[in-house]
This record gives structure tokens, sequence and C-alpha cells, in this order.
């Protein structure tokens, strides 16, 4: 038994085809990635104009309806303070929250790259382990 045999990328073997066609999938999606990008910001982009339209042609007809009625909206002191501290607060919120999502996202980043480095060291191990059994169980020829 040849102890290098080494499989040419032309073979018509399982494991040339198995990586072949492994390539091609990964490069699809490989492919894809950008476009599904792109399409997520698109999306948050326009969910965020579209709030911000309802909230800008919600409060004109909200004031007009409000004078019309004659009702007066000046003297409402503690009705602007909730106002503001309710928009404060969501500014904070809002920053904490990115700098939450920022955080979990590095640490994702981070135990992807963690698992990479493993998955080669494992593929090692098993490599070694794999040439210990087959000289284990090969005759040796004289």
């Amino acid at each position: 038994m040849s102890k290098n045999k080494t499989i040419p990328a032309n073979s018509k073997d399982m494991f040339s085809k198995y990586q072949k066609n492994m390539d091609k999938m990964f490069n699809s999606v490989k492919r894809s990635v950008p476009v599904y990008h792109q399409s997520t910001t698109n999306i948050q982009q326009e969910l965020l104009q579209s709030f911000e339209n309802m909230v800008n042609f919600s409060i004109p007809l909200q004031k007009e309806f409000v004078n019309k009625m004659d009702i007066t909206s000046n003297n409402y002191t503690p009705i602007l303070h909730v106002i503001d501290d309710v928009s404060e607060e969501f500014v904070k919120i809002t920053s904490i929250q990115n700098q939450i999502m920022l955080t979990i996202f590095d640490a994702i980043q981070q135990n992807i790259k963690i698992s990479n480095d493993n998955i080669k060291s494992f593929a090692d191990l098993n490599k070694n382990i794999l040439h210990s059994w087959i000289s284990s169980f090969t005759p040796k020829c004289n």
C-alpha cells in the first residue's frame, strides 16, 4: 500500500467531486451575502422613513384639530416636561442598545474566529490520529 497517494485535481473520484461542489456552494453563498446585507439596510431605511413620515404628517393634523376645536395647547408645562423627558430617555436607551448590539456583534465575530482556529486544530489532530492508526495497522515491508 502506497503511503502518499495524492488525488489529482481533475480526478473523477468522489472526494474531488465533493470538493468541487462544496466550493461551488460556498461561492454561491458568498455572492448572496452582500445582496442580503444591502436589502436589509434598504428595508431598515424605508421603515425609518415611513415612521418619520407618519409622525411628520400626524403632528400637523393633530395641531389643526386642536386649533379648530379651540383647545388651548400652550399652558401644559407638565406635559411638555414629559414629552422632553420621554425623548431624552429614548435617545439614551437607543444609545445603550446600539452599544450592546455592537458588543454582541463583536463577541459573535470573535467566537467565530476562535471556532475557525479550533476547526483547523481539530482537523490537524484528526489527521495525526488517522496517520497513527494507519501506521499501526499497516504491515511494514522490509
